[in-house]
């Protein structure tokens, strides 16, 4: 077998042998749902002498399992996978990578709509990728490497940087909001998803399957009064009869119950 080869399989995730040709070379994971994309980059990586690629994943659960496993030192994830977001992924890792990786997300979206995704990881690489775009990417961080310099999996999930996070519509179009934007966020019970309200805009649906506990995390300003209601705290006034009300621009708001479940809990952390 040819030492590109992969020697066994488990869980439709692959473990490149490592032996002793490889113990210098970086290691590299691909986690990306298409076929053809993850076959095209993992021939290119094989090019380049400096990299091992020591393994693949379909999904994210079993990217996950892989990246505990091999501790990568570069990583190539897609955004979109059929049981969650590349985004997602980092954020459920987060505390769990205590090695120095760097991410590069591997996808089909437009380079204009994920510059936030940019500048929360090492780079991206828009598919189909040209050969030159992967080599000064690699390029890159061999630099930083030899350089010495440390990165860490940001903070937030999806992940953001600063005051910009990216959430994904129905549509499974990117969005990218800031926090200053957002007055709450609304559980539509019929529909079964949430909905973002924003200043002077139309009401963002989010995509479906989006559950309270993440849309907390996007940032710390967001906090859960109801089981309908996740308010943006900067905006909060005051509570007046178990109802928030909110700054303008968000002040004719009239429906921000808050719940004996939440109340306690607000006014814990708040000292209100």
């Amino acid at each position: 077998m040819s030492v590109s080869g992969f020697v066994w399989k488990q869980e439709n995730f692959y473990i490149c042998q490592n032996k002793t040709w490889n113990m210098d070379k970086y290691k590299v994971v691909i986690v990306d749902d298409d076929e053809v994309s993850l076959e095209n980059l993992s021939f290119e990586l094989r090019k380049d002498a400096r990299f091992s690629l020591e393994g693949t994943a379909r999904n994210g659960r079993k990217g996950k399992k892989l990246i505990t496993k091999v501790q990568p030192d570069l990583l190539f994830l897609d955004v979109e996978m059929p049981d969650m977001t590349g985004l997602d992924l980092l954020q459920e890792m987060r505390d769990n990578v205590a090695w120095n990786m760097r991410v590069v997300f591997y996808t089909a979206y437009d380079k204009y709509m994920i510059q936030a995704i940019r500048e929360a990881a090492f780079d991206y690489l828009l598919k189909p990728f040209e050969e030159q775009d992967l080599k000064d990417i690699l390029t890159r961080f061999v630099k930083q490497v030899e350089a010495g310099q440390r990165v860490s999996l940001p903070v937030g999930s999806p992940v953001h940087t600063g005051q910009t996070f990216i959430v994904f519509t129905p549509t499974n179009d990117m969005r990218a909001l800031r926090p200053a934007e957002i007055g709450f966020f609304r559980y539509c019970s019929e529909r079964k998803q949430w909905e973002v309200i924003l200043n002077n805009q139309p009401p963002l649906t989010l995509r479906r399957g989006m559950t309270a506990e993440q849309i907390t995390l996007y940032s710390p300003c967001f906090v859960q009064i109801h089981q309908s209601y996740i308010i943006n705290i900067d905006y909060l006034m005051l509570i007046r009869d178990n109802k928030c009300v909110l700054y303008p621009p968000f002040d004719k708001v009239t429906e921000l119950l808050v719940s004996k479940k939440y109340k306690k809990e607000l006014q814990d952390r708040f000292c209100l």
